[in-house]
């Protein structure tokens, strides 16, 4: 009853929080402008992905948001970081697609063990976001080659290829502008967040990492079978939950850092579905005007973006909210904008936390007696998380 309690409170405090930071929404300033600057990134990078041919333009859309720095140098390295990145696991994807799509046990092999690796240097390493997406981009594509064994993995991996591209671009073009002819009249520049000092002091060798990405790729093993028994095919999705979810600062991995990661798959539960459910609001309100859906996207990309530059306790919720708004209500097709698809990557996404948790606490169980009956070390794991804007997928 007590954890209840405490869980309604926490909820109640954190919808105040997002209530508060709502407030100031329109006030002028640098905020303001970072928020204007991710509107048009995102409305030109589904203009780019349309022109590309692009299969999944919400993707497209929301590289086009993830990128956006407030000074263009930042937002070409984080693009290029993403670009490589990509680049890297879609040629890896490609690679091992032919040797395990149609085997349960090897796709179960592959994911853990690309998924773990990639995911312990994005948590270690100095180009943490190039891991990230070597990672995320290997798991997304060849899982869409298992859920659709029929056809070539060729399409898919082209196509993740020109979501990225078409996103990055137009938020280089946006960044570029602002930097140069609005940004340069504000005298301060932003400080180094938490995540980025953590990344720059971290060291090759870290315990919490590894059991941390352990953690993940036997999640990660586990969507291969799910597919076999159940069939559902949004598992592509799924893969970016866990190693997003899992992406937290070094600085909090102990011997067992089951708290920050429940607390970011709850928070990450919260804001995919407001904004999933929005979405979906607006997609059937708007009776498929381009007009309308356009309107809606301007609205939930300033709120969202909004709610992630404030308070540190709410900002992944802002990313979240965003990230669901933007797969749910951007078409892949204006001729053809159902509901369907969106609604589908949604249960995907969420998906992934019913495949993560239960790991993640039996793993707890173990290690947590284990550890009892071990001395600590070096008080490992008392430090708290370290207050951080830095936005993960």
């Amino acid at each position: 009853m007590n954890y209840l309690q405490r869980s309604f409170r926490g909820f109640i405090n954190l919808w105040l929080a997002i209530l508060d930071e709502l407030r100031s929404l329109g006030r002028p300033g640098p905020r303001m402008i970072d928020e204007f600057e991710c509107l048009v990134s995102v409305l030109l990078a589904v203009v780019f992905a349309h022109a590309l041919g692009a299969q999944n333009v919400g993707w497209a859309a929301f590289s086009g948001y993830m990128v956006m720095r407030s000074h263009v140098l930042q937002s070409l390295m984080r693009g290029t970081l993403r670009l490589v990145g990509t680049a890297a696991g879609a040629g890896a994807a490609l690679l091992l697609a032919p040797f395990t799509i149609n085997s349960p046990v090897a796709m179960s092999l592959a994911l853990a063990m690309f998924g773990g690796f990639t995911l312990y240097f994005a948590l270690v390493g100095k180009r943490s976001y190039a891991w990230l997406f070597t990672g995320l981009t290997f798991c997304m594509i060849l899982i869409e080659g298992m859920t659709h064994s029929g056809e070539s993995v060729v399409p898919f991996a082209q196509s993740r290829l020109l979501e990225i591209v078409a996103g990055t671009v137009a938020c280089l073009l946006v960044s570029a502008a602002s930097t140069f002819l609005v940004r340069r009249r504000l005298k301060s520049r932003p400080a180094e967040t938490a995540a980025e000092t953590a990344v720059r002091k971290s060291t090759l060798w870290h315990a919490g990492a590894m059991r941390h990405s352990v953690e993940a790729a036997i999640a990660l093993a586990f969507i291969p079978w799910i597919w076999a028994w159940f069939g559902i095919t949004s598992l592509a999705q799924s893969s970016v939950t866990i190693m997003a979810v899992m992406m937290i600062p070094v600085a909090s991995l102990g011997p067992h850092p089951l708290s920050p990661v429940t607390s970011r798959l709850a928070l990450r539960f919260v804001g995919c579905s407001v904004g999933g459910l929005l979405a979906i609001a607006i997609l059937l309100g708007s009776h498929h005007s381009p007009l309308l859906m356009t309107l809606g996207v301007c609205l939930g990309v300033l709120v969202g973006r909004h709610i992630e530059n404030g308070n540190a306790a709410t900002s992944y919720i802002g990313t979240q909210f965003v990230l669901a708004f933007l797969v749910v209500l951007v078409p892949d097709s204006y001729s053809n904008a159902v509901v369907d698809p969106g609604i589908d990557r949604l249960a995907g996404i969420l998906l992934g936390i019913v495949i993560l948790e239960p790991v993640l606490i039996l793993s707890h169980l173990v290690l947590g007696r284990y550890s009892r009956k071990a001395p600590a070390q070096s008080g490992e794991g008392e430090k708290p998380i370290p207050p951080s804007n830095e936005p993960t997928e």
